[in-house]
């Protein structure tokens, strides 16, 4: 017989009388607001964040300066100008909002006396306290190393965006690889389109750098668009499988039980990008606003 979500959070500790509160420093008090900025202060994350974006700003030099302002066609280069531009400034957005978004962190220390005795558990009820940060850990909840805290729906921490990607940030995250998806599927059809024209016409006259550069900066390119694209579209297409099916990275590893309810492929789409649907799913800057999609449905 299977409890139900009020009475149910899987644990090693099997009884609430056996979470040692005495074992937890009280929690710090909170000194500031739910708004503020989150951020991992952690180095490798840190720096493959900046190595992300220096990727992006060498993409638009060569696209634009390379390629696109020397090109004779004016509406050539304001249409794939307008493009390129546009879709990389949302990949860095959502890349950003991925990165500053908490992912759903649980609040830190809260396995205090003082915390659990207002839960009014149940004689019987299970909990679970997670021994590294001390705290009453939810049902699809996992530790991260990195981030050294509990993360609600965690799917796996990225380096890439310095984050876990969880339940409040999952959107931006999927965002991110498509936007690199698409700005590297056009860089590369860009770059196919300028070698035919410069193969037909005069190499000095097909760029405002001279030909050994122009090749070299297009072939650097090339190779780091197919590198991305293969990699983004990868990632792209797992997120939207593990978003549809409702089990993150972590729990297909595990393949733990699914103990919540099934709902719908379109519902499991409405928890992640808000509810209902609307253009603000591809918008970075707009906060998913879930309504009647329920974050957890367990099986009573």
């Amino acid at each position: 017989m299977k409890s139900s979500p009020a009475n149910r959070s899987r644990d090693i500790e099997r009884q609430a009388g056996y979470l040692h509160p005495e074992h937890c420093a009280p929690p710090p008090p909170r000194t500031h607001s739910a708004d503020d900025m989150w951020f991992i202060r952690d180095g490798c994350g840190i720096v493959c964040g900046v190595i992300t974006w220096l990727l992006v700003f060498y993409a638009e030099f060569v696209v634009v300066f390379v390629m696109l302002l020397p090109a004779k066609n004016v509406a050539y280069s304001l249409i794939n100008g307008a493009v390129f531009n546009g879709l990389a400034f949302l990949a860095l957005a959502s890349h950003f909002r991925a990165m500053c978004t908490d992912p759903g962190a649980v609040p830190k220390g809260n396995a205090t006396k003082e915390f659990i005795e207002s839960l009014q558990l149940k004689p019987g009820q299970v909990v679970y306290k997670c021994p590294k940060c001390c705290s009453i850990k939810p049902d699809r909840a996992h530790h991260c190393s990195v981030c050294k805290r509990c993360i609600k729906k965690m799917d796996h921490h990225c380096p890439w965006v310095n984050n876990c990607v969880g339940e409040s940030n999952q959107k931006y995250f999927v965002l991110f690889t498509m936007y690199i998806a698409l700005i590297s599927l056009h860089a590369l059809i860009m770059v196919a389109l300028h070698f035919v024209f410069c193969f037909e016409e005069d190499w000095a006259k097909c760029s405002s750098f001279s030909p050994p550069t122009t090749v070299i900066l297009l072939i650097f390119l090339c190779f780091e668009g197919l590198l991305f694209l293969i990699f983004t579209a990868v990632m792209f297409g797992t997120q939207i499988h593990s978003i549809c099916n409702d089990e993150t990275g972590i729990e297909q590893l595990k393949k733990e039980e699914k103990q919540w309810a099934k709902k719908s492929k379109w519902m499991n789409m409405k928890v992640v990008f808000g509810h209902p649907f609307s253009l603000a799913w591809l918008s970075p800057f707009a906060t998913p606003d879930h309504g009647k999609a329920n974050l957890y449905q367990y099986v009573v």
